[in-house]
């Protein structure tokens, strides 16, 4: 067992293993799930919503790990050790971020595809029969679109020139530095009430 915790790779697809068996040992005895094997509808909803989900958890929890625990600890650190996460914890960080944001995002969609009601989470209802529910994911998917997007277009662009990935007067480090700072806050911010829409869709009917 420490061989394989010691190497993330093999903690990875030792949990990837757990995961499947403990997949196939659940819907296997689960009586309404007979006929899940050959159900491409089931299969889909399960297998994107769970990637949706590992997804978000991989996005929201670094965000937090930025906005918690990255950005307040750096004027603590000292001058010659912040290298180390400028140049090595941060991009690993932020990459890691926003493929994780971009997965959350098409996953998500996928789901409420399956689900039958993207069309109607996306207008908030102004579309078709007025549903509590899909208003209610469609709020928290608009959010986590904002979200997604202030990542990529906004929050990763400023950060490449902050961290000296791309070539930046020092001048233009400090702006960067800040507006994706300001604009990682604001994704901090959302995540909160994006999260309730999301959980707190699954208990309307």
């Amino acid at each position: 067992m420490a061989s394989i915790l010691q190497s993330l790779n093999k903690t990875i697809i030792a949990g990837i293993i757990l995961t499947l068996i403990l997949f196939f040992i659940i819907f296997s005895i689960w009586p309404e799930s007979n006929t899940w094997l050959s159900d491409t509808y089931f299969w889909g909803t399960v297998v994107f919503r769970y990637l949706h989900v590992l997804s978000g958890i991989m996005w929201i929890g670094l965000l937090w790990y930025f906005n918690f625990v990255q950005i307040p600890n750096m004027p603590n650190i000292p001058d010659e050790q912040k290298p180390a996460i400028s140049k090595v914890i941060a991009p690993a960080a932020l990459f890691w971020f926003r493929w994780a944001a971009l997965s959350t995002i098409i996953t998500g969609l996928i789901v409420a595809y399956l689900g039958g009601y993207v069309n109607q989470a996306m207008t908030l209802g102004l579309v078709g029969e007025t549903d509590p529910k899909s208003i209610t994911i469609g709020i928290g998917m608009w959010l986590g679109i904002i979200m997604a997007y202030n990542v990529w277009m906004i929050i990763w662009p400023n950060q490449k020139k902050a961290l000296g990935i791309i070539d930046a007067t020092p001048e233009e480090k400090v702006k960067s530095a800040r507006t994706a700072m300001l604009l990682s806050r604001t994704n901090t911010l959302l995540s909160f009430p994006m999260l309730l829409t999301m959980v707190g869709a699954q208990n309307l009917y």
